[in-house]
C-alpha cells in the first residue's frame, strides 16, 4: 500500500517476476490590436507480468480509417515559405488516421503547459520579464490548428505558470511581414526601454528583420506594438539566400559601448550564425566574420547566444562577460529539427565564439532535450536572477486529428539553465521552482526492492498529471560483475536497440507511465546501464513510445542518450506527465527527453503508473515521490 504522506511510511517490497523476452537466455543479465490481499495480489502479478511481456513484444494493430480532413504535402507545410515543415508525416503506410474519438482527443490536451484555447502555435518569441510581468509572445495562426500566415501569440503571467491571453501583439499588416510576423527576441536597454527584433516574411517571401516596440512603455502588459516606420532594418547580405536568413537573438553589449545580435543562416551546407553590431537597432554593421559556423550542419534556425556563471548559481544577463563566465552557442536545426547547444569561449573584441570541445561542437554534439523540442529560446528573468529556457513541443500526430480537437502544439515546461559544476562540460536544465506549487496529494514508496524481471503496480488516486521522482540503486555485487565481462552490450543506443524490449544485465529498469492495464498500451522512462567501447561502465537515459499507443498514425519513436553520472550518485528521474506530453529528466537534469504521446486506452481513470526492472541480472532498489499535479490557470 501506498502512503497519503511524502515522509514515513514505507511500502512493501512487492515484486512479480515474469518470464524473459523471447530470443533472451534469462541469464544475461509581431499600434496592431486584433478583436484549455496475497492470492489477489499474486493473480493480478502474473497477469501484469505476462502482459507486460506482451507488450513489449508488439502493439496491437488498430484498425485505421480515412479521414478528409487530412492534409497531404509533398515537402510538408512551411517548407516552401523559407522556414522548417511545420507539420508530422506518419511512416509510410499509417497515413489513414486511427478513428479517434472526441472523449480520446478531449483528453490530449494538458493541465499545465502552456498553449493558446485553440489553433495552432508554434516557436517562443520574445520572452521577458517586464514592470512585474513575464511575456511570452509565440508563433501563432489563429485562423486554423495548422501552420499557416503566423503572427505573434501574447500571454502574460505572474509566475510562468498561470497565464492571461492577450490580444496578438503583431499582424501581418505590412509588406515587409506580409507572409508572417515570425521568430524574434527581446532586449531591455540599460533606461528600461524595451525593443524587439523579428523576422518578417515579405510580400515576395524574403526573409528581413524588423524593429518593433511597444506603443506605451509604461503598460505592464504591453498590450499595443509600433512597429518602426524606416524597416526592414536589416535584409539578406550578399551570399546568404533570401529565405535563409532568420531569427535575431537578444542583444548584448560590446566592449565598445554598442549592441550585438547574431542571426543565423547558412552558406551551402555550412550552418553560421552572422553578427551585426548596432547603435539604435535601426542601423546595423555587418562584423566581417561570423560569430560561429559548423560545416554539414545546414541551415541555423532559432539560434541563441548567453553567458553561464562558472561557478555561481544564479543565471547571467546576456551582457555579462569575464573570466568566471563560459557561453553557450545554440542552434535549431533545419535538417533534423533537433536544438544542439555547445559551451565555449566568446572573444568579445573579434565577436568570435570557439567551442570547449570540437568533437561536441554545435550540431554534431549534445542537445538540449533529446526527444521533440524544438525552436527554443532563453531569456534573463532579472526578478529572479535565472536563465529560464522555453520551447516548442509540436504535435506528433496527424493534421486530421489536430483539425478535429482545434488545436496544435504546447510549450515546455520552463526551464531554468546553469552549467553543470560537476562536469563542466554540459548544463544543467531544471522546472522552474514555480512548478512545485501546483503538487498536492503525494504518494510515497520508500526502498522498493525490485528484482531481475519484474513489474511493480504503483497504487495512486490518478495518473494523467503527475510528477514523479525517483532514485535507483543497482546491486553493487551484479555491477562489479559486469566490469569482469569483456563482451557486454557494446555500443547500446536507445533508439536502435529495442527500446524496453531488450534486456541487458544492468537494464532496462525505471518507471512506465500512462500504462493501460495489461500494458496494451504504456510508455517506458528507464535507464540501461551498459559497457561501453571502451570498457567502461555507461548510463544511457531513454523514452520508449513505441507501445504508448495503440493508433498507427502517431510517432512511436524510442529516444534518449547517455547520461553522466558521476562517482557516488545515485541514479535519478524526474517525469512530468500531463496527458499527452511527458518531460524526463536524468540526473538532475543533464539529459532530459520530451515524448508525445496519445493513447487511446490508457486515458482518464484508465491511466495507472508501474515501475519495473526489465534486467536480466541486476537487483534495483528504488525510492519514489509521487505528486498529482492540479491545472494551472491558462
Amino acid at each position: 500500500m501506498a502512503s497519503s504522506s511524502p515522509s514515513d511510511l514505507e511500502n512493501p517490497h512487492a515484486t512479480c517476476s515474469y518470464a524473459p523476452l523471447p530470443g533472451g537466455t534469462g541469464d544475461e543479465p509581431t499600434v496592431s490590436r486584433h478583436p484549455k490481499k496475497s492470492a489477489a495480489i499474486f493473480l493480478v502479478c502474473a497477469f501484469l507480468s505476462l502482459a507486460f511481456v506482451v507488450a513489449l513484444i508488439g502493439v496491437d494493430k488498430a484498425e485505421l480509417n480515412t479521414n478528409e480532413a487530412a492534409v497531404v504535402l509533398s515537402r510538408g507545410r512551411g517548407v516552401d515559405k523559407g522556414v522548417s515543415e511545420k507539420s508530422f508525416r506518419p511512416l509510410l503506410g499509417a497515413e489513414n488516421s486511427y478513428p479517434w474519438s472526441s472523449n480520446m482527443l478531449d483528453w490530449q490536451r494538458t493541465g499545465f503547459h502552456f498553449q493558446p484555447k485553440n489553433n495552432w502555435m508554434n516557436d517562443p518569441n520574445g520572452p521577458v520579464f517586464y514592470k512585474g510581468w513575464y511575456h511570452l509572445f509565440y508563433q501563432y495562426h489563429p485562423d486554423a490548428p495548422v501552420w499557416g500566415k503566423i503572427v505573434w501569440g501574447h500571454a502574460v503571467s505572474k509566475d510562468l505558470v498561470n497565464w492571461r491571453h492577450l490580444p496578438i501583439a503583431m499582424e501581418t499588416d505590412q509588406w515587409y511581414d506580409e507572409q508572417g510576423v515570425w521568430t524574434g527576441s527581446a532586449t531591455i536597454l540599460p533606461d528600461g526601454q524595451l525593443v524587439v527584433l523579428y523576422t518578417g516574411s515579405t510580400n515576395e517571401s524574403v526573409q528581413v528583420q524588423n524593429l518593433a516596440y511597444p506603443a506605451d512603455p509604461s503598460d505592464p502588459l504591453l498590450i499595443n506594438w509600433v512597429k518602426y516606420p524606416g524597416n526592414p532594418v536589416l535584409v539578406p547580405p550578399p551570399g546568404i539566400d533570401e529565405k535563409d536568413f532568420r531569427d535575431p537573438t537578444t542583444a548584448w553589449k560590446t566592449p565598445e559601448g554598442k549592441w550585438r545580435i547574431t542571426i543565423g543562416s547558412k552558406v551551402n551546407k555550412t550552418g553560421i550564425s552572422l553578427v551585426y553590431d548596432t547603435e539604435d537597432f535601426k542601423s546595423f554593421e555587418l562584423l566581417d566574420q561570423v560569430l560561429h559556423a559548423v560545416p554539414g550542419t545546414g541551415m541555423w534556425e532559432c539560434v541563441d547566444f548567453y553567458p553561464i556563471s562558472k561557478q555561481g548559481e544564479n543565471g547571467l544577463d546576456t551582457s555579462i562577460d569575464g573570466p568566471g563566465v563560459k557561453h553557450v552557442v545554440k542552434a535549431s536545426m533545419d535538417d533534423d529539427r533537433n536544438d544542439y547547444y555547445s559551451i565555449g569561449t566568446y572573444d568579445a573584441l573579434k565577436g568570435k565564439w570557439t567551442p570547449d570541445n570540437p568533437a561536441s561542437d554545435v550540431g554534431i554534439g549534445l542537445r538540449y532535450d533529446y526527444g521533440i523540442y524544438y525552436a527554443s529560446k532563453t531569456f534573463y528573468d532579472q526578478d529572479k536572477q535565472r536563465r529560464v529556457l522555453w520551447s516548442w513541443i509540436k504535435e506528433t500526430d496527424t493534421e486530421a486529428s489536430d483539425i478535429s480537437k482545434g488545436w496544435a502544439s504546447l510549450m515546455g515546461v520552463p526551464r531554468t539553465i546553469l552549467l553543470d559544476k560537476k562536469t563542466q562540460t554540459n548544463i544543467i536544465q531544471w522546472p522552474v521552482e514555480e512548478i512545485n506549487r501546483l503538487r498536492t496529494n503525494a504518494t510515497v514508496f520508500k526502498n522498493l526492492v525490485v528484482e531481475a524481471g519484474s513489474l511493480v503496480p504503483l497504487e495512486l488516486p490518478a495518473a494523467s498529471q503527475l510528477d514523479i521522482v525517483a532514485e535507483f540503486e543497482l546491486d553493487e555485487a551484479t555491477v562489479m560483475r559486469l566490469n569482469d565481462v569483456s563482451d557486454a552490450d557494446v555500443a547500446y543506443d536507445c533508439a536502435k536497440n529495442g527500446g524496453a524490449a531488450t534486456r541487458g544485465a544492468l537494464g532496462p529498469f525505471g518507471i512506465t507511465v500512462l500504462a493501460h492495464e495489461g500494458l496494451i498500451e504504456h510508455t517506458p522512462v528507464y535507464f540501461y546501464v551498459a559497457k561501453g567501447v571502451d570498457g567502461n561502465l555507461k548510463t544511457f537515459f531513454c523514452a520508449d513510445q513505441s507501445r504508448s499507443s495503440s493508433a498507427m498514425d502517431v510517432d512511436k519513436s524510442i529516444y534518449g542518450n547517455v547520461v553522466p553520472v558521476m562517482k557516488g550518485e545515485k541514479l535519478s528521474m524526474r517525469i512530468l506527465v500531463d496527458h499527452s506530453i511527458v518531460e524526463s529528466f536524468a540526473q538532475g537534469g543533464r539529459t532530459c527527453i520530451t515524448s508525445r504521446v496519445y493513447p487511446t486506452k490508457a486515458i482518464y481513470n484508465n491511466a495507472q503508473v508501474f515501475l519495473f526492472n526489465n534486467a536480466t541480472a541486476a537487483t534495483v532498489t528504488a525510492s519514489l515521490s509521487i505528486w498529482q499535479m492540479k491545472s494551472a490557470q491558462i
